[in-house]
């Protein structure tokens, strides 16, 4: 019950990416575990800097409940200033608790767990949305970590794709991921602009580090498209109304000035919302082919426990945690 272990970056790493299919599943399965109400997922609560405003570090505490129930948080720094360092932007842990009695028994490097499972729920909203693991056209627009974690997570999740076409306002950086995506088999290249990249896309990956949105052009997304509104901050609200918009927790997801919360802001209201992805998932909401179909997920501190918790039980089982002896002072009261 007192042992203590650590897991780091390169086994983490090693599980991810033999267990990305496992990882998709868990993720789907947390989804519907939100959905009926068996975990407890606060607020994130965003450390800011007055001298740097770009940065922030967030903590995101979080519980599954039930048999396998656990308790932990996500302390996840976002430096977009790292970019220019050519380190990635977010560092991060994972600390996971005992939910009996409180104890944390493990901490994980987490900025892999953090894309793994922003990838995996990326992909299964692009499946339910979209309708099928087959698309003629892959649009990439943001050609970093979390873009580079999506197209390994289509490709574990054996999607078919004919093209896929990258976009980054630094060319290199977009060269480099549509040779990565070439390297998992699919035809690849970049385009010089963004309305180049995304008309005829069957699914378009938003994955940036825009603050404030810039995708402002009526018709920027044409209707049955599936956008993955996964960097939040890229659309205008004037084209988050005009569409289909499903999101991973309505509450969650309208803050921080993300673009469905800016829309709501904007218009007053929230009817342009369709409803969640688990409830997609479950047939209770089916967004038509009449308007571009937006999925915008804020990111549950619940799917970092529950891809963290299946990543540690896999190490671990595996010899890949390094056991930290006497962590705990004191085991007595008296």
């Amino acid at each position: 019950m007192f042992s203590f272990e650590v897991m780091g970056g390169r086994a983490v790493r090693a599980v991810i990416e033999g267990h990305r299919p496992q990882i998709a599943e868990q993720v789907r399965r947390t989804y519907l575990d939100h959905h009926r109400g068996a975990t407890v997922n606060p607020d994130s609560y965003f450390l800011r800097f007055p001298d740097r405003p770009e940065a922030r570090i967030i903590a995101l505490p979080a519980s599954l409940r039930g048999e396998d129930g656990v308790a932990g948080i996500k302390w996840i720094a976002s430096y977009p200033g790292n970019i220019a360092r050519n380190i990635p932007r977010a560092s991060a842990v994972l600390l996971l608790n005992d939910p009996e009695t409180g104890y944390p028994f493990a901490c994980l490097e987490a900025a892999q767990i953090s894309a793994a499972r922003t990838a995996a729920s990326a992909v299964l909203g692009a499946e339910q949305l979209h309708g099928s693991r087959t698309a003629d056209r892959l649009a990439v627009v943001g050609a970093g970590v979390i873009s580079r974690a999506i197209l390994d997570f289509f490709h574990a999740l054996e999607w078919s794709i004919g093209d896929v076409v990258v976009h980054d306002t630094v060319e290199e950086y977009a060269k480099n991921s549509a040779a990565h995506a070439a390297g998992l088999g699919y035809r690849s290249g970049t385009a010089a602009g963004l309305a180049e990249a995304v008309d005829g896309a069957d699914v378009v990956v938003l994955a940036t580090t825009a603050a404030t949105p810039y995708i402002t052009r009526p018709g920027a997304f044409a209707p049955g498209q599936t956008v993955l509104n996964i960097s939040l901050r890229d659309i205008a609200p004037e084209l988050i109304a005009a569409a289909h918009n499903v999101l991973d927790d309505v509450e969650h997801c309208l803050k921080a000035n993300t673009s469905p919360h800016l829309a709501e802001q904007k218009y007053g209201h929230r009817d342009f919302i369709d409803g969640t992805l688990a409830q997609v998932i479950l047939g209770e909401v089916a967004p038509g082919p009449d308007k571009p179909r937006i999925f915008s997920p804020f990111g549950l501190g619940v799917l970092d426990l529950a891809v963290g918790r299946e990543v540690f039980g896999i190490g671990r089982e595996r010899g890949l945690v390094l056991p930290v002896p006497d962590f705990f002072a004191e085991l007595d009261r008296w």
